[in-house]
């Protein structure tokens, strides 16, 4: 077990220069993002995506299969801001405050086009008024990212969450 470790931490040395940059920049990226959905910036949220981005929180079982039915699915900006509204004005749901948690950025390839394939593990916590946090929700982003003038977005992003089941409500993106 030793040995592999060593052999994984030499492949970090030997990367290039512009490879850890832009590891970095996304792991800042993603920390941006879920700071957004902390904070109760939803509108700000939006800005993390293309107009033509396709949003899935989808359970593992069911991207294992590669079955269709996401908990929550967006397909194009519209549909975000139709979430956000939803979650700001039509949604009645318990008061809650989440933390997500993100480890493990990693760069699994790159598109003709120039989309950066990239995996993460987020971890989020969610408190309910007058009871203590709870883990809500454990899994992986599986993402496609560009980069433009502005910095990264998600052309896609799918939340594949590992638990059997959604505690409570899925009102907040992941």
């Amino acid at each position: 077990m030793k040995e592999n470790v060593t052999r994984v931490y030499r492949g970090r040395q030997s990367e290039s220069r512009e490879l850890r940059d832009l590891r970095r920049d996304l792991r800042d990226f993603y920390e941006e993002y879920t700071l957004a959905i902390d904070e109760n910036e939803l509108e700000t949220w939006l800005e993390f995506f293309t107009d033509d981005a396709v949003y899935k929180a989808i359970s593992r079982e069911n991207w294992d299969l590669s079955l269709p039915l996401a908990t929550m699915y967006c397909d194009g900006m519209a549909m975000l801001k139709d979430r956000v509204q939803a979650i700001r004005e039509t949604a009645v749901f318990e008061p809650r405050s989440q933390r997500h948690f993100v480890s493990g950025v990693r760069l699994r390839g790159t598109e003709a086009d120039g989309t950066i394939l990239v995996q993460a593990n987020y971890l989020v916590t969610e408190a309910l008024s007058n009871r203590d946090p709870v883990v809500f929700s454990v899994g992986r982003y599986i993402d496609r990212v560009v980069r433009d003038d502005s910095g990264f977005r998600f052309r896609e992003h799918c939340a594949v969450y590992d638990n059997y089941r959604v505690i409570n409500t899925l009102v907040w993106p992941l």
